[in-house]
């Protein structure tokens, strides 16, 4: 058996995911990746940094140095005696003197000439060349901790150190005593100057008040406005009394004509007339004689003298009965009467009192706005008072209010230590070589990361490609016939190492760009493909001839054109012959099956060498001949990957990747410059031309541990 026929087997090892990026540690991956690029120029920046410290460390001359400390913020025997007395400085500042630090406006303060001035004039005397500049110059103020103020100062003249922070000390105590009762003074005229102004709108708005009482015969609105509010209850519930007993009193009304008109005297007795005596009275009567004419009707005849009585004495009460039944119903139309008026009385007080409460509402408005702009304008006003009194009595201090907590010491030289002089210029080389080391790797714009690849391009990467440094020796196993007797013990390699070199990562990577690429798109498959880069030299022929290689072993029919008409190299790598090719088989002086040749370690792939180099390849590219070629090409074959030339300054690529699938551009890292691959591929979207995606090339990156895994 072959070992040929062992390849498809061997090359179809099942790809592994790339593992997922870690962008914390990606970005501190490039940093330290450009700085191991720039180690020697860190080393001598480094260097000449430490030259330079231990020069100045030998021509160093002393500086003398000294300073004293200051309580900005201090309890004074004064201070507790008018922190007790309301409206004061004192008693505020000792309300804030837990969160009152010193900021920068105050050392700036003590730093400005204003201060300054005076201790300059004082040192004139003695150093005439003494000046402003130069005292702010090696004069440091800071601070320490909290309130405590720190003042050095430094200088070659030890006698001028100590003259100087002496006239500081005395002048900074001076000026916050002046500072304090400049600021009381300041107080004092701002109370002064507003209160004529608050005095005016306390009178006016006094007048005011008089004048609106007056006006509407007022003393206490809130008073009259709840006795308005009881009467107004009262009213409301009268009324609904009323309107209670008018319903009643109507019912009643109606019950007695419905009685008074039925001719039943059962049902007139069972009306609201029982509650009439005399209508009662007349009743009875009636009911007696109905009664005795009832018995009486036993013994006599009809027409008997003792019922014709009786029957008249009926005769005679009924018209008595129906005139008692109108007198009542006349007695409870004149209470009806009644009712109605006064219930229109009590409505008609009851919107004159609702008018009432509006007009007081209205007045009470006016009348609350009054009183409390009055009393706005007393608070302040009482307020201003206090405070003009608490800063009279502030103005009284004398004691000063910041104290000495250290005073100057004698100056001491201050120049620094061979060591930490030559720490600094350690630290100071390394933070400068890496600088210069970062900017220049900036600069070069030169793609050293697949990272950096993807950012730039904005497309997916297909496929890394690591670095092989054996390249050659798989070119040559893989292109002789040395293969096909590694398993029968005729070669010179054994099996091991043909398994070796078939697991190497090299492989596995261009394993996963072919699955990676027939993934691209499932349901139409990629059947032509152009492998390009931006510029020559980034392994675009190796990636063009693995892929096809990868592609063959997985099982497809492949062909692999070298369609580099300018420099072709296919025939070189492949150990081929190039008498016969491309351009032969456009000119038509050689048949389609003449120029395809199938490589002996690889039954499915085949090899269409560029042939002779033409001199003009555009119009051989361009041609009619070339299109039916390529329609040809992807009729007869799986995949079909050209090897093409190099995008910028040809435009060979354009118009052979215009009748395939689209273009896999190359970039090798370490080479390839940032703005290259943008023109490349800012050419390839004005051109229209699809990009499937990117293959990183030449990679040091490490790809995790999958490609060991089938290691033994």
């Amino acid at each position: 058996m072959k070992a040929t026929q062992n390849l498809p087997i061997l090359l179809s090892t099942p790809s592994i995911s790339a593992p997922p990026e870690n962008e914390g540690g990606l970005e501190l991956g490039r940093v330290v990746a450009a700085l191991r690029r720039q180690v020697w120029l860190i080393a001598g920046v480094t260097t000449v940094m430490i030259g330079a410290a231990v020069l100045k460390i030998i021509t160093a001359t002393p500086i003398y140095r000294s300073g004293f400390e200051i309580l900005t913020e201090p309890v004074t025997v004064e201070t507790e005696v008018l922190s007790s007395l309301p409206g004061t400085l004192s008693s505020r500042q000792d309300q804030a003197l837990t969160t009152t630090t010193l900021d920068e406006t105050k050392i700036r303060v003590l730093r400005s000439p204003d201060i300054l001035e005076p201790v300059i004039q004082q040192l004139k005397s003695d150093y005439p060349d003494i000046s402003y500049e130069r005292l702010v110059r090696d004069l440091t103020i800071q601070v320490d901790a909290k309130n405590i103020l720190q003042v050095s100062y430094s200088s070659p003249d030890k006698e001028l150190v100590q003259t100087v922070l002496d006239l500081l000390s005395n002048t900074y105590l001076t000026y916050s005593l002046e500072d304090r009762r400049q600021d009381i003074r300041q107080g004092i005229d701002f109370v002064d100057s507003q209160l004529p102004a608050l005095k005016s709108q306390v009178a006016q708005w006094q007048r005011q008040l008089q004048e609106f009482r007056q006006q509407y015969n007022l003393i206490d609105p809130e008073s009259q406005a709840s006795l308005l509010s009881d009467q107004m209850g009262s009213l409301r519930r009268d009324l609904i009394e009323t309107q209670t007993q008018l319903r009643e009193t109507r019912l009643t009304y109606q019950q007695l004509q419905t009685a008074l008109s039925q001719p039943s005297l059962e049902q007139a007795g069972s009306s609201p007339l029982v509650d009439s005596p005399r209508y009662q009275k007349l009743l009875d009567q009636l009911l007696e004689i109905d009664s005795q004419l009832a018995q009486d009707s036993i013994l006599y005849l009809e027409r008997s003298p003792e019922l014709n009585v009786l029957l008249q004495q009926r005769q005679n009460l009924l018209p008595l009965l129906q005139q008692e039944g109108f007198r009542v119903a006349q007695q409870v139309a004149s209470q009806i009467q009644e009712l109605q008026d006064r219930e229109q009385s009590l409505s008609a007080s009851i919107g004159s009192t609702n008018q009432q409460i509006k007009q007081l509402s209205a007045v009470m408005r006016q009348y609350t706005d009054i009183q409390r702009e009055l009393e706005i304008a007393t608070d302040n006003l009482t307020q201003f008072l206090a405070k003009r009194e608490g800063l009279r009595i502030d103005a009284a201090q004398r004691q000063l209010p910041w104290r000495l907590l250290t005073a100057p010491n004698e100056p001491y030289p201050s120049a620094a230590s061979t060591k930490r002089t030559l720490a600094l210029g350690a630290i100071l080389g390394l933070l400068l070589g890496t600088g210069a080391a970062l900017a220049i790797d900036r600069l070069s714009s030169v793609l050293h990361t697949s990272k950096e690849v993807k950012d730039s391009a904005k497309l997916p990467i297909l496929g890394i490609i690591p670095t092989n440094k054996s390249l050659n020796e798989l070119d040559q196993w893989l292109s002789s016939n040395a293969a096909l007797g590694s398993l029968n013990g005729s070669g010179s390699i054994d099996s091991v190492q043909f398994h070796r070199l078939m697991a190497d990562p090299f492989l596995e990577a261009f394993r996963l760009l072919c699955v990676n690429v027939r993934l691209l798109s499932p349901d139409r498959p990629i059947r032509s493909l152009t492998v390009s880069s931006p510029v020559p030299a980034n392994g675009k022929t190796t990636v063009a001839f693995y892929l096809a290689q990868v592609a063959a072993a997985m099982g497809q029919r492949v062909l692999l054109v070298d369609g580099d008409l300018r420099r072709p190299s296919l025939h070189h790598r492949l150990n081929l012959s190039n008498s016969r090719g491309l351009t032969d088989l456009i000119a038509h002086s050689l048949e389609y099956e003449q120029a395809i040749q199938q490589t002996p370690w690889e039954s499915n792939l085949y090899i269409l060498p560029a042939g002779s180099i033409p001199p003009e390849p555009t119009r051989i590219l361009s041609s009619e001949s070339m299109r039916q070629i390529i329609e040809k090409n992807r009729t007869a074959f799986d995949l079909v990957i050209y090897d093409a030339p190099p995008l910028l300054g040809f435009a060979d690529t354009y118009l052979l990747s215009e009748h395939t699938d689209g273009i896999l551009l190359v970039a090798r890292l370490g080479q390839l410059k940032r703005s290259l691959l943008e023109k490349a591929l800012e050419d390839l979207r004005i051109s229209s031309i699809p990009v499937l995606g990117l293959v990183v090339n030449d990679s040091a990156e490490k790809m995790g541990t999958a490609y060991t895994y089938y290691r033994y």
